[in-house]
C-alpha cells in the first residue's frame, strides 16, 4: 500500500490515452509509490484547483510531490525517471527546453479525445490496486 505522502497523479479518466498512462505507471511503478486520482473525482478536482488547474477544462495531467506540483512535460519525466532501468533516462528530456516540450505535449493533451478516444465513465480500477486510488 502507497504512503499518504506518496505522489499522486492526478489523470483524465474518461480519457482513453490517459487511462492507458494509469495502467503503463501501475505495470512499471513495482514498489507502488505513485497513487491516482481521476479529474472526474473529487480529490482530483480539489488537487486540481489547489495547484491552479480549472477542474471543469483539464489542459494537463498533475504531478503532486513533495510538495511540489508538477504539469505538462515535467509531470510526465518525473514519473518516468522514478522507475528502475532504462526508464531513468527521460531525465535525459529535461536537456529539450520546457518551451519546445510543454506546447508538444499541450498539443496531444487538446487532441487527446479526437486521436485516441473518450469513454463515458471513469476506468474502476481492479481490486488489487484500488487502494492506490482516491476518490
Amino acid at each position: 500500500m502507497s504512503p499518504p505522502d506518496a505522489p499522486i497523479v492526478v489523470f483524465d479518466g474518461v480519457c482513453n490515452l490517459c487511462s492507458r498512462w494509469v495502467r503503463f505507471v501501475l505495470a512499471h511503478d513495482r514498489p507502488g509509490r505513485f497513487r491516482f486520482a481521476a479529474m472526474q473525482s473529487e480529490a482530483g478536482c480539489r488537487l486540481l484547483a489547489r495547484h491552479g488547474l480549472d477542474p471543469e477544462d483539464p489542459v494537463s495531467l498533475l504531478l503532486v510531490e513533495g510538495g511540489g506540483a508538477y504539469t505538462d512535460s515535467e509531470a510526465i519525466i518525473r514519473v518516468l525517471a522514478a522507475f528502475s532501468g532504462p526508464w531513468r533516462l527521460a531525465e535525459g528530456l529535461r536537456l529539450v527546453p520546457a518551451f519546445v516540450r510543454d506546447p508538444l505535449y499541450r498539443l496531444v493533451a487538446r487532441n487527446r479525445y479526437r486521436w485516441f478516444g473518450r469513454r463515458d465513465a471513469c476506468v474502476v480500477p481492479s481490486p488489487d490496486v484500488a487502494e492506490r486510488f482516491l476518490v
